[in-house]
């Protein structure tokens, strides 16, 4: 039982932490990154789509990576048990 609730909390820390770096805009690679420049009075209204899409593409990745990792951790508890 205390196997089954330390993957639960395994998998629960897991996935805050990768909540909290995707809403930080953590990359996850370790280097920082300069903020992404603000729309200027020169640019074309759909300059920040792009950036907005990559963003999203890179949250769904590391939610992906999140629940694949509390996927395992749920098997590794019910191959212990």
């Amino acid at each position: 039982m205390s196997r089954a609730l330390r993957a639960a909390g395994l998998t629960a820390a897991a996935l805050v932490a990768a909540v909290t770096l995707t809403a930080c805009g953590g990359s996850g690679s370790g280097a920082t990154q300069p903020p992404a420049p603000g729309p200027s009075a020169t640019g074309s209204a759909g300059a920040g789509a792009g950036t907005a899409d990559q963003q999203l593409k890179d949250m769904q990745q590391k939610l992906d990576a999140a629940d694949s990792a509390a996927a395992d951790a749920d098997s590794d508890a019910a191959q212990n048990n």
